[in-house]
C-alpha cells in the first residue's frame, strides 16, 4: 500500500510543481494607441473594398454618376419641373431599395409611397443628403455606402451589416 501511495506521489508531484511555473514568456499587451491605429487601418481597408464594390456596380450598370464628399454616388436621370427639396420640407417619394447584387429589399410598389421630414426623420443619412439634390418630379438613383445607409449592423431585417444600398427614387411631392 505504501508503495502505491509513494508511486502516486511521484506521479502527481511533478504535475503540481510544474503548474505553478510557466515556461512561456508573458505576452505584452498592445497599447491603446496601437489598438486604435490597427482599427483605423482595418476600417480604411474595409472602406476601400466597399468603394471598389460600388465602382464595379456602377461600371456594370453603365451609370454616369456624381460623387459627393461623403461618398454618396448619384445620377438624376429624369428631371421634373417642381421646387427644389430643402431641409424642413416633407418629401413624398416612390422608391426601390436594393443591394448591389440586385436583391430588392424594400419597395413602395408593395408598401406604398413614403413621406419623411428632410433632415429630421429616421431614414438613412444618405437619403437626406440625396433628396436635397432633387426637385419635385425628378427621378434619381442613389448609391449609398454603408456608412450613409445602415452601417455596421444593417437594418436587422433585410439589409445586411456593412451593406451599400441602391435607392431608385422619385420625388413626388414637397410640402
Amino acid at each position: 500500500m505504501k508503495s502505491v501511495f509513494g508511486f502516486l506521489v511521484l506521479l502527481i508531484l511533478p504535475v503540481v510543481v510544474s503548474c505553478g511555473q510557466s515556461t512561456q514568456t508573458p505576452r505584452q499587451q498592445p497599447s491603446d494607441r496601437e489598438i486604435q491605429e490597427s482599427l483605423i487601418r482595418v476600417n480604411k481597408e474595409l472602406n476601400r473594398r466597399e468603394s471598389e464594390e460600388i465602382d464595379a456596380f456602377i461600371a456594370r450598370e453603365k451609370l454616369t454618376v456624381t460623387r459627393t464628399g461623403t461618398g454618396l454616388r448619384y445620377v438624376i436621370y429624369a428631371h421634373g419641373n417642381g421646387k427644389q427639396a430643402m431641409a424642413e420640407m416633407q418629401a413624398k417619394v416612390k422608391f426601390t431599395v436594393s443591394l448591389l447584387n440586385g436583391t430588392i429589399c424594400y419597395s413602395s410598389d408593395s408598401s406604398g409611397t413614403e413621406s419623411f421630414l428632410i433632415d429630421h426623420d429616421q431614414v438613412e443619412s444618405g437619403l437626406h443628403e440625396g433628396i436635397k439634390l432633387m426637385h419635385e418630379g425628378d427621378k434619381a438613383k442613389f448609391i449609398l455606402p454603408s456608412h450613409l445607409a445602415h452601417g455596421l449592423i444593417g437594418d436587422r431585417a433585410r439589409i445586411p451589416a456593412r451593406a451599400p444600398i441602391v435607392y431608385d427614387i422619385e420625388l413626388i411631392q414637397l410640402k
